[in-house]
C-alpha cells in the first residue's frame, strides 16, 4: 500500500508527512470557519477572498518575495510572502465586508452587491496573472505553475510550513472560541444580536479577517479551489444530515477531516491531484447528503 509506504519509509516521510499534518490542520478550522460561511450565506465572499489571493501572489513575486519562497531559502522570506499576500487579501475581505453590509432583505443593493464582489474576483485574478508575467519577464521567477496555485502540492509543504499551519489553526480557533457566543448569536440572527448589544460589524470584521488569515494559510498546501471548497463544502454537507448547530459544527469538521484524509489516500494510491481529489470527496460528502434529504423528503410526503 503506497499510504503506508509513504508514511512510514524515512526518505519519504519527510515528504509527505508535512502535507498530510498540515492538511489535517487545514481541515479542522476550516471545518469550522465553514458553519459560519454556510449559516451567513457568505460562500461566494469566501470565494472572492481566496481568488483575491493570486493578486497578494503577484505582487509578492514581483516585489520578489515569491521567486525567493519557492526557493526555500528561509523563513523570513517565506514571511514576507504569507504577510503580502495576507494583506491583499483582509483588503479584499474588508471591501467585500463594505459591499454586502447592507440589509440582506434589500433585493437590489444584494444584487449589487454580488456584481461587486464577482467583479473584485475576476479583477483580482486578472492582476494576479498580470504581475505574475511581469515577474517572468523581468527574471524573478521562472515558470509559474498555474496547476499548483489552483490545486496545490502536496510535496510543497515544508515541515516548517507545516508547523506554521498548525500554529496559525490553533490561532484561529482560539480567536472562534473566544468570540463564539456572540458570532454564533450573529450568524443564527442578526437583527437579535443587534438588539441585544451585539457588535455586529466587529462581529462581521473578524469572521472576514480569519477567512482571510484562513484562505492565505491554505494556498501553500491547498490551492485557491481546496482554499474555497474547504469554506463552503464541509458545513454544506454537515446541514444535508442535521439541523441542530452543535451537531452540524462537529459533523462539518468530522466531513473536512474525513475529506482530507480520504482524498489524500486516493492521491497516494492512484497518482492523482491531491487538491482535486479532496474536493471531489468533499464534494462526493455533499451529494450524498443532498440524496439522502430528497428521499427522506419523498417517504414524508407520502
Amino acid at each position: 500500500m503506497k499510504t503506508i509506504e509513504y508514511l512510514t519509509t524515512p526518505g519519504l516521510r519527510e515528504i509527505f508527512l508535512p502535507g498530510v499534518i498540515a492538511g489535517l490542520a487545514i481541515a479542522l478550522f476550516g471545518g469550522v470557519l465553514s458553519v459560519f460561511v454556510v449559516m451567513k450565506r457568505m460562500a461566494f465572499i469566501g470565494q472572492g477572498i481566496s481568488h483575491a489571493a493570486f493578486g497578494g501572489i503577484g505582487v509578492a513575486y514581483v516585489l520578489g518575495f515569491g521567486a525567493a519562497a519557492a526557493g526555500g531559502t528561509g523563513a523570513s522570506v517565506l514571511g514576507g510572502q504569507f504577510l503580502i499576500v495576507f494583506l491583499f487579501c483582509l483588503l479584499a475581505a474588508l471591501q467585500v465586508g463594505m459591499l454586502t453590509g447592507g440589509d440582506p432583505g434589500r433585493r437590489g443593493k444584494r444584487a449589487q452587491a454580488d456584481t461587486a464582489i464577482g467583479i473584485v474576483l475576476v479583477a483580482s485574478m486578472a492582476i494576479g496573472s498580470l504581475l505574475l508575467h511581469i515577474a517572468e519577464k523581468r527574471g524573478r521567477v521562472s515558470t509559474v505553475s498555474w496547476e499548483s496555485l489552483l490545486f496545490g502540492s502536496i510535496v510543497s509543504v515544508s515541515e516548517a510550513d507545516a508547523w506554521a499551519c498548525v500554529i496559525v489553526g490553533a490561532l484561529i480557533l482560539a480567536i472562534l472560541f473566544a468570540v463564539r457566543r456572540p458570532l454564533t448569536f450573529w450568524a443564527f440572527d442578526e437583527s437579535a444580536a443587534a438588539a441585544f448589544g451585539v457588535n455586529t460589524r466587529a462581529m462581521r470584521v473578524t469572521l472576514l479577517v480569519l477567512l482571510a488569515l484562513a484562505t492565505v494559510t491554505a494556498m501553500k498546501l491547498a490551492g485557491v479551489v481546496l482554499a474555497t471548497a474547504m469554506l463552503v463544502l464541509p458545513a454544506a454537507a454537515a446541514v444535508q444530515f442535521s439541523a441542530d448547530a452543535r451537531r452540524v459544527c462537529v459533523l462539518s469538521v468530522v466531513f473536512a477531516l474525513v475529506g482530507v484524509a480520504l482524498g489524500m489516500l486516493l492521491s497516494f494510491e492512484l497518482d492523482w491531484p491531491t487538491g482535486a481529489s479532496i474536493v471531489l470527496v468533499l464534494a462526493g460528502m455533499f451529494g450524498v447528503g443532498w440524496v439522502k434529504g430528497r428521499m427522506w423528503h419523498r417517504a414524508a410526503a407520502r
